[in-house]
Protein backbone atom coordinates (compact mmCIF):
# COMPACT_ATOMS: atom_id res chain seq x y z
CA UNK A 1 0.00 0.00 0.00
CA UNK A 2 1.25 3.30 -0.75
CA UNK A 3 1.22 6.18 1.71
CA UNK A 4 0.32 9.72 0.48
CA UNK A 5 -0.20 12.80 2.45
CA UNK A 6 -2.81 14.67 1.60
CA UNK A 7 -1.42 18.64 1.29
CA UNK A 8 -2.07 20.52 4.58
CA UNK A 9 -3.16 24.00 2.61
CA UNK A 10 -6.95 23.77 2.15
CA UNK A 11 -8.25 25.04 -1.02
CA UNK A 12 -11.52 27.51 -0.45
CA UNK A 13 -13.45 28.44 -2.96
CA UNK A 14 -14.80 32.30 -3.20
CA UNK A 15 -19.06 32.03 -2.51
CA UNK A 16 -21.06 33.46 -5.12
CA UNK A 17 -22.23 36.37 -3.08
CA UNK A 18 -18.32 37.35 -2.35
CA UNK A 19 -17.48 36.92 -6.45
CA UNK A 20 -20.49 39.56 -7.31
CA UNK A 21 -19.87 42.25 -4.71
CA UNK A 22 -16.16 42.00 -6.23
CA UNK A 23 -17.43 42.92 -9.73
CA UNK A 24 -20.03 45.13 -8.55
CA UNK A 25 -17.00 47.04 -6.46
CA UNK A 26 -14.98 47.03 -9.36
CA UNK A 27 -17.70 48.69 -11.92
CA UNK A 28 -18.37 50.87 -9.55
CA UNK A 29 -14.75 52.15 -9.74
CA UNK A 30 -15.42 52.54 -13.48
CA UNK A 31 -18.70 54.47 -13.08
CA UNK A 32 -20.38 51.60 -14.40
CA UNK A 33 -24.06 50.02 -13.81
CA UNK A 34 -24.34 46.58 -15.13
CA UNK A 35 -27.07 44.28 -15.92
CA UNK A 36 -28.54 40.92 -14.88
CA UNK A 37 -27.58 39.74 -18.52
CA UNK A 38 -24.00 41.24 -18.26
CA UNK A 39 -23.31 40.16 -14.90
CA UNK A 40 -24.19 36.62 -15.68
CA UNK A 41 -22.12 37.19 -18.76
CA UNK A 42 -19.33 37.92 -16.75
CA UNK A 43 -19.80 35.50 -13.81
CA UNK A 44 -21.15 32.55 -15.50
CA UNK A 45 -23.56 32.56 -12.41
CA UNK A 46 -27.43 32.68 -13.63
CA UNK A 47 -29.41 36.27 -13.49
CA UNK A 48 -31.89 34.33 -10.77
CA UNK A 49 -29.25 33.28 -8.49
CA UNK A 50 -27.51 36.74 -8.96
CA UNK A 51 -30.29 38.91 -8.12
CA UNK A 52 -30.54 37.03 -4.62
CA UNK A 53 -27.38 37.47 -3.80
CA UNK A 54 -27.65 41.40 -4.46
CA UNK A 55 -30.55 40.75 -2.14
CA UNK A 56 -28.17 39.46 -0.18
CA UNK A 57 -25.16 42.05 -0.27
CA UNK A 58 -28.04 44.56 1.37
CA UNK A 59 -28.11 42.71 4.53
CA UNK A 60 -25.97 44.40 7.59
CA UNK A 61 -24.40 40.42 8.09
CA UNK A 62 -23.18 40.71 4.53
CA UNK A 63 -22.21 44.05 4.09
CA UNK A 64 -25.15 46.03 4.39
CA UNK A 65 -23.87 47.56 1.26
CA UNK A 66 -26.62 49.67 -1.17
CA UNK A 67 -27.69 48.39 -4.57
CA UNK A 68 -29.07 51.47 -6.55
CA UNK A 69 -31.41 50.48 -9.47
CA UNK A 70 -32.29 52.14 -12.78
CA UNK A 71 -34.10 51.30 -16.07
CA UNK A 72 -31.56 51.83 -18.64
CA UNK A 73 -32.99 53.52 -21.81
CA UNK A 74 -32.14 51.53 -25.02
CA UNK A 75 -32.14 53.61 -28.08
CA UNK A 76 -32.38 50.71 -30.51
CA UNK A 77 -34.57 48.02 -31.48
CA UNK A 78 -34.71 45.32 -29.61
CA UNK A 79 -34.61 41.65 -30.15
CA UNK A 80 -37.68 39.40 -29.46
CA UNK A 81 -36.87 38.12 -26.14
CA UNK A 82 -35.65 41.48 -24.67
CA UNK A 83 -39.26 43.05 -24.72
CA UNK A 84 -39.86 45.62 -21.35
CA UNK A 85 -37.39 47.15 -19.24
CA UNK A 86 -33.97 46.54 -18.62
CA UNK A 87 -32.53 47.21 -15.20
CA UNK A 88 -28.83 48.16 -14.11
CA UNK A 89 -27.39 48.40 -11.19
CA UNK A 90 -24.74 49.52 -9.37
CA UNK A 91 -23.13 48.58 -5.47
CA UNK A 92 -22.27 51.07 -3.02
CA UNK A 93 -20.72 51.17 0.15
CA UNK A 94 -23.09 51.98 2.95
CA UNK A 95 -21.82 54.21 5.63
CA UNK A 96 -22.34 52.82 8.63
CA UNK A 97 -24.08 54.74 11.53
CA UNK A 98 -22.54 54.41 15.03
CA UNK A 99 -26.08 54.04 17.78
CA UNK A 100 -25.73 55.58 21.12
CA UNK A 101 -28.27 54.60 23.92
CA UNK A 102 -28.94 55.69 26.94
CA UNK A 103 -27.07 58.55 29.14
CA UNK A 104 -24.71 59.04 26.19
CA UNK A 105 -27.25 59.83 23.54
CA UNK A 106 -28.53 62.33 26.15
CA UNK A 107 -25.35 63.68 26.63
CA UNK A 108 -24.60 64.27 22.72
CA UNK A 109 -27.98 65.53 22.25
CA UNK A 110 -27.72 68.35 25.02
CA UNK A 111 -23.90 69.18 23.77
CA UNK A 112 -25.66 70.02 20.48
CA UNK A 113 -28.13 71.43 21.64
CA UNK A 114 -25.63 74.57 23.73
CA UNK A 115 -23.34 74.48 20.51
CA UNK A 116 -26.02 75.44 18.43
CA UNK A 117 -27.24 78.19 21.06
Amino acid sequence: MRNTRRSSKRMTRRRQRDVLRDVMLSARECETWLTLDELAKLTHYPPASISAQLRHLRKPEHGGFVVEKRCRHVGRALRGEDFGAVWEYRLTRSVRRLLIRGRALRRLQSSRRAAAS
